[in-house]
């Protein structure tokens, strides 16, 4: 496999572990720096944790919880050659149990009502598009957030945050190369 079409777990039980991913328009993997980065932040909060990848690519992010802890990760993406090579991946870490591949257009799939709600999302559409606010407009209108979940977004770094959810708070920001990030709280106060 190419150095470049690879992916490396940074931490946690499958640390070191280098994955292939397909060769697929659009697809670009989260960079190493940046996953090191999100994961520090969530130090503590992956344990545990009920995670949602969408526009999952590579799985990068889902395959990290996983490594770090994730009670569950779901990875959507509508193609059938990344859904094959995700299932390829979780087959060789031996982490079929927790995990749930779901072959469709993540942003169809969050306009019906949850089914279940998440503790961390993972959201980090092709950059090219311009589904970002529809998908956190989504996340929370029909119900896949809890009460204190954390929400990664990911964009072309030339690009500006759009608006969010009033709950929805600002815990870190970063970027790297062509790559900007930042992790937010869901706030909401039940009761």
């Amino acid at each position: 496999m190419a150095r470049s079409n690879s992916i490396r777990i940074i931490g946690g039980a499958f640390r070191g572990r280098r994955l292939g991913f397909p060769d697929v328009p659009g697809l670009r993997p989260t960079a190493d720096r940046l996953r090191e980065t999100l994961f520090n932040w969530l130090q503590g909060q992956t344990e545990g944790a009920d995670c949602l990848d969408l526009f999952a690519g590579s799985g990068a992010l889902g395959l990290e919880a996983l490594s770090r802890g994730a009670k569950t990760v779901r990875f959507v993406d509508q193609s059938r050659t990344v859904i094959r090579q995700l299932h390829q991946n979780l087959q060789l870490l031996d982490a079929q149990d927790r995990p749930e591949v779901i072959a469709t257009d993540a942003m169809r799939l969050l306009r019906r009502e949850a089914d279940r709600q998440f503790d961390i999302v993972f959201l980090d559409p092709p950059f090219a598009s311009d589904w970002l606010a529809q998908a956190c407009e989504s996340l929370e209108h029909y119900g896949w957030l809890k009460s204190r979940s954390w929400i990664y977004l990911e964009q072309d770094s030339h690009r500006d945050w759009p608006a969010l959810p009033d709950s929805w708070h600002s815990h870190r920001q970063a970027r790297a190369g062509q790559a900007a990030c930042a992790l937010l709280r869901r706030d909401i106060i039940s009761g």
